[in-house]
């Protein structure tokens, strides 16, 4: 037999070759790792093991998402690098560390408790039953890590799950389901607990939402994604947009506010929804806060570069709101996001407008006037829009305005504890971050659980399993009370 040498180069650019192929055939089915080509098919393999999974009991289904855990930790920079390749958004680290938080910080079946009631007429108890199947919407901005605390949560309930991912985050979600369905049945767990579809779409996300079998809808996305959950007849849980204000009052800490500004607003991208997206300064103490944020590595852009920016991250159209009946031309100017650069890099987005700078840059930073696009629209990009207010009633009054009662995430940064009160009862948001970075409301840095699945409009609030159960009561007349 005749051997051929084949060197080292060679064999790597051949491994190269297959795994781009690899990557690029994201819409290729393969059944035994949970990826369906139709809604029928992943509901139906779903409903089934549904059925096996609750024949199991609490302790293997503990073992379950200890494994699903380990999985995730292993793969969490690889699943973020394929996010980051895939969506051409975000940074590889935040990512990582979103990955490893989810794994690390999602409740398990500890979250799901027991009530009792006894008295004269005997016991009864209440218990959190799973829903049976979930269909789970996930989005392009937190890919991996809403599939991993989504995955992790809905298991821990007892349910099964069809993932529909955003299409432009297809691969890399296909291939956390993958390594979490894995990860369960090597652990001694039925497959398909966790399913997702090959080529996901809008018209299957409505299929999925739509069939017979589907229990539950968690839908994590954009107002439209939400809409429609809401609009399924089923119970749906919904996470929506948010427009995230942060105060910093005249009382603040003026270094580590700014410190804390830049590494929550420039945290992926400013990708999460929890993100500063608006920074709202009291007049007295916002230039010593421009200052403390160069100082801490944003770029202030120069204000007349201001409307070369706007023109890039947004485009001006025209609508005509005359009405039917009236008479006369009444046009109406009204700015659209260019979701190119969502998620961009601060210095990409920059250079596209012209501005250039040397190196990168987590953030940059631009003063405007209180009616900016900038300052009104979610912009999920790495350009913070700074208002001055003349004092911290004009501050708590803007970041109501401006957070357009989403009820999503407020920050404040301010050692007046009144000051925090007052925003707090007035902007009633979900999450209420102070004096620190507003990741730290779900956990990274901060106390508490995790949660890439905020519900605000449903009310959930941060998602954790019992979200994802339904209540049943169990009651005995006249026995097992010894009161």
């Amino acid at each position: 037999m005749k051997c051929v040498q084949v060197d080292t180069n060679q064999i790597a650019t051949i491994v190269r070759k297959v795994l781009e192929s690899m990557a690029q055939n994201g819409g290729a089915t393969n059944e035994q790792a949970g990826i369906f080509r139709t809604v029928d098919e992943a509901v139906e393999a779903a409903w089934l093991a549904q059925k096996r999974l609750m024949a199991l009991n609490l302790e293997k289904r503990n073992e379950l998402i200890g494994a699903m855990r380990e999985a995730a930790v292993a793969n969490a920079r690889l699943l973020a690098e394929m996010a980051v390749r895939e969506t051409g958004m975000g940074r590889t680290d935040d990512k990582t560390a979103k990955n490893l938080l989810a794994a690390r910080k999602t409740p398990g079946t500890e979250d799901l408790r027991t009530g009792a009631y006894s008295g004269d007429h005997g016991l009864t108890i209440t218990e959190q039953a799973p829903f049976g199947v979930i269909a789970a919407i996930t989005p392009v901005t937190n890919p991996i890590a809403t599939v991993i605390n989504n995955g992790i949560g809905m298991v821990a309930a007892g349910n099964a799950v069809v993932f529909c991912p955003h299409p432009s985050a297809r691969s890399s979600c296909n291939k956390a389901v993958e390594i979490l369905h894995r990860a369960i049945v090597e652990a001694g767990g039925p497959p398909h607990v966790l399913t997702t579809l090959a080529e996901p779409s809008i018209e299957k996300a409505g299929e999925l939402m739509r069939h017979r079998r589907v229990n539950l809808i968690v839908a994590t996305g954009g107002p439209g994604v939400v809409r429609a959950a809401l609009g399924s007849g089923k119970k749906a849980i919904g996470a929506g947009a948010g427009n995230p204000p942060a105060v910093v009052d005249e009382t603040a800490d003026i270094p580590k506010a700014a410190r804390d500004i830049v590494a929550g607003a420039g945290f992926d991208n400013n990708l999460p929804c929890i993100a500063e997206k608006v920074l709202i300064a009291v007049a007295g103490v916002a230039d010593a806060l421009l200052e403390q944020l160069r100082r801490h590595g944003a770029l202030v852009v120069p204000s007349h570069w201001v409307e070369k920016l706007t023109s890039t991250v947004f485009t001006e159209v025209t609508e005509d709101t005359t009405s039917s009946g009236g008479a006369g031309h009444n046009p109406r100017r009204r700015w659209v996001l260019n979701k190119q650069w969502v998620g961009k890099d601060a210095r990409v987005i920059l250079e596209a407008s012209g501005y250039s700078i040397p190196g990168d840059v987590r953030l940059a930073v631009v003063e405007v006037g209180r009616d900016h696009p900038l300052v009104q629209e979610e912009q999920l990009m790495p350009i913070l829009p700074l208002v001055r207010a003349k004092n911290v009633d004009e501050a708590i009054e803007l970041a109501v305005e401006v957070e357009h009662g989403y009820r999503h995430t407020a920050v404040m940064h301010s050692k007046h504890v009144d000051h925090m009160t007052r925003l707090a009862r007035a902007i009633q948001t979900t999450l209420f971050v102070k004096n620190a970075p507003s990741y730290a409301g779900i956990g990274l840095g901060g106390e508490g659980f995790t949660s890439f699945t905020i519900a605000g409009p449903t009310g959930e609030g941060l998602t954790s399993a019992r979200c994802f159960t339904r209540q049943r009561r169990c009651t005995l007349v006249d026995a097992l009370s010894i009161v």
